[in-house]
């Protein structure tokens, strides 16, 4: 029996997973939206929907990183819960 098997990840921590990848690559896509659309010929980044696409880099990052600091430490915390119960 693998470790995956004995221990299945918690509810919280396959959402915190999720999480992560969804802020994280949205930002993603918001950078790459910044540079297809300047390669397009975008130049005035101050009206329409711009302004949110240049903000959502600068709170999904660090959010992005908070959940995986979080995530980190709940899955240490099974680990050795887990490790403390097998002995």
């Amino acid at each position: 029996m693998s470790d995956e098997e004995k221990t299945p990840t918690s509810r919280a921590e396959r959402s915190l997973a999720f999480m992560v990848a969804a802020t994280i690559g949205l930002s993603v896509l918001a950078f790459l939206a910044v540079i297809v659309g300047t390669l397009l010929g975008v130049r005035d980044f101050g009206s329409g929907v711009w302004p949110t696409i240049i903000f959502l880099p600068l709170i999904g990052l660090p959010i992005g990183l908070v959940f995986m600091i979080i995530l980190l430490v709940l899955s240490t915390r099974r680990r050795l819960r887990d490790a403390r119960g097998s002995r």
